[in-house]
């Protein structure tokens, strides 16, 4: 009962994070739909050569292999990077939850390191998530990192949750191009100062509603996964005490007969 209520709690947060998302795309759209040419630190591509990954986690247990999940995506994930993008490459894990911390810390070495955050967790102010978002986006500007990607559970229903990889920094200018053609973005807009200077300042927003929401999401689908994992529980727990009780009824009938049969034997016997 409480994950449930924890979880229409995360969900119901992040239909309040909706409005304000489509207000920053809607923005990116309009800007990109002119023929304007953006340049931004946070959309240059370079040489791939120090990948982080940011995976969201658990600090509590009782939500069924929810954790274990997510690590084995990120061995995965490790497998198919080197494969992609060579051997050679250095990958920062970046774990938000205790659970999963300490099972990322298990793979340390051969080009793998864990950077914990200790101020991040699942129980983070939207302040903690905004220095996060910060904090990634200084090491991305400083080359410490060439490229940052998230992963999470996307939260689709209680039942359903998805392991997701989506690319945080550097923004996928591609996508956004997509995003732009595919909304109506077709009323003519006038922008000040310039459309560049207001580009530079929304973007850093459209990467911290990323963040937020896939938080968000990570929450729900942590509490679905423990309510899935409760129900699951207490169904075994029932199918257990049916069976006991079937047993015991067995027992104590098997009992009876054979004190009947006792005392019809000793009336025969007289």
């Amino acid at each position: 009962m409480i994950s449930s209520a924890k979880m229409r709690k995360a969900t119901w947060q992040l239909q309040r994070l909706s409005p304000y998302r489509n207000i920053v795309q809607s923005v990116l759209s309009h800007l990109l739909a002119t023929d304007a040419e953006f340049t931004s630190a946070l959309i240059a591509q370079r040489e791939v050569k120090h990948v982080a990954l940011v995976a969201f986690g658990s600090d509590d247990g009782l939500c069924g292999a929810f954790n274990i999940n997510i690590f084995k995506q990120i061995l995965s994930y490790i497998n198919n990077i080197r494969k992609s993008e060579g051997a050679d490459i250095d990958i920062t894990i970046v774990p938000v939850g205790k659970k999963l911390r300490k099972a990322a810390s298990k793979i340390t070495g051969g080009g793998v390191k864990v950077l914990n955050l200790d101020y991040m967790h699942t129980r983070s102010s939207q302040e903690d998530v905004q220095r996060f978002t910060e904090e990634l986006k200084s090491r991305f500007l400083a080359g410490e990192f060439d490229k940052v990607d998230v992963a999470y559970m996307h939260f689709k229903s209680t039942s359903r949750q998805s392991f997701t990889i989506e690319q945080l920094l550097p923004v996928e200018y591609t996508k956004l191009m997509e995003a732009a053609d595919s909304s109506s973005a077709t009323v003519p807009c006038l922008f000040e100062p310039d459309a560049l200077t207001i580009f530079n300042s929304v973007l850093p927003l459209h990467v911290r509603s990323m963040v937020q929401e896939v938080y968000t999401e990570s929450a729900a689908s942590e509490q679905a996964a423990r309510v899935m994992a409760m129900q699951t529980a207490s169904d075994n727990a029932k199918e257990l005490l049916d069976a006991l009780n079937l047993e015991y009824n067995k027992l104590r009938q098997q009992s009876i007969t054979t004190e009947l049969l006792d005392i019809l034997g000793g009336q025969v016997e007289r």
